[in-house]
């Protein structure tokens, strides 16, 4: 069994902070569970393009609001708590946060917890990683 509190992650290895965002990644590769739970806070007035192309990412937006543009189709949803969207295709996406904005993301495969964003906003491939 797994138990930890935000208060653990927070300022550990498994807490990555960015320009835009910060996350806190509750479950990693090395806990074998076939996923990674990340509890992740968007910074407003931010605009971070994400394009999660060797990955899958279910998001549940639990506070704040903002907005994602699929820039595949060019289709706006807003978000806000208590609304989630998942990217089973791959979306290259923008997220814009009118305000702070706190997600719970799942990623397949799952991260090894040192991740972030290339250029192109992806994660490294998989392999290409190390726990």
């Amino acid at each position: 069994m797994i138990v930890k509190s935000l208060e653990e992650v927070k300022g550990s290895n498994d807490h990555v902070d960015d320009q835009n965002w910060e996350s806190r990644r509750f479950l990693l590769k090395k806990d074998g569970m076939g996923f990674s739970l990340h509890d992740t806070i968007i910074r407003a007035g931010t605009e971070s393009v994400f394009w999660y192309k060797y990955h899958q990412e279910a998001v549940y937006c639990v506070e704040g609001e903002g907005e994602l543009e699929d820039l595949t189709n060019n289709k706006t949803y807003k978000i806000q708590a208590g609304t989630m969207y998942a990217l089973n295709g791959h979306e290259k996406h923008r997220l814009r946060a009118k305000t702070d904005m706190r997600m719970v993301c799942v990623f397949n495969p799952p991260c090894t917890g040192r991740e972030t964003h290339d250029e192109e906003g992806a994660y490294p491939r998989p392999e290409e990683t190390t726990v």
